[in-house]
């Protein structure tokens, strides 16, 4: 199949086409992946995820090929791939940053945490619970409390947050949370 027919045969919504490109296109799209520190599964992903990307724009209309579609797909694969290198970059040294917490020391943290919040005021703490704990948006802080609106509820939160720093910094040491 040439070029032109398989793309006018995707805008017409035929997935044949798109399983003849996978297949086509299968070894040397996951290559690049695998030889450029990917494993076979990633290289999966990332060509699932490029054929896609390449589908929606041939479907949108919105898909200007200068190229042929393999190399037009093989780019998108190295972005995706550039992409989640740099993820997984990200997180590998967010972990070498941040110091392991055993599960006896969280266990300690939570639970002064949970004194300290006990020992505000009701309105402040039930805004702290909704808002770390419960997942609520200003907004719907502001509605359950009865507040004029999300803005005043974040001023309420902040002031709350700040008086349970300078609570817990009151009670407890650094080396409380530090070992």
């Amino acid at each position: 199949m040439k070029d032109s027919e398989i793309l006018a045969r995707i805008r017409q919504g035929d997935e044949g086409a798109l399983d003849y490109l996978y297949k086509k296109n299968y070894k040397m799209m996951t290559k690049m992946v695998i030889n450029n520190s990917g494993t076979e599964d990633e290289a999966k992903d990332i060509y699932q995820d490029a054929l896609i990307v390449f589908w929606q724009k041939a479907v949108s209309g919105n898909l200007v090929l200068s190229s042929k579609i393999s190399t037009f797909i093989y780019s998108i694969c190295q972005n995706l791939w550039r992409k989640e290198l740099e993820r997984k970059s990200k997180l590998s040294s967010e972990e070498k940053d941040s110091p392991e917490i055993n599960d006896v020391d969280r266990r300690e943290r939570i639970e002064i945490i949970n004194n300290s919040i006990n020992n505000l005021g009701e309105t402040c703490r039930k805004i702290l619970t909704y808002y770390y704990f419960d997942n609520l948006s200003m907004s719907d802080i502001a509605e359950k409390m009865g507040f004029a609106n999300a803005d005043t509820a974040k001023t309420k939160k902040y002031k709350c947050k700040k008086e349970l720093d300078e609570l817990i910094k009151s009670k407890y040491k650094a080396s409380d949370f530090l070992d």
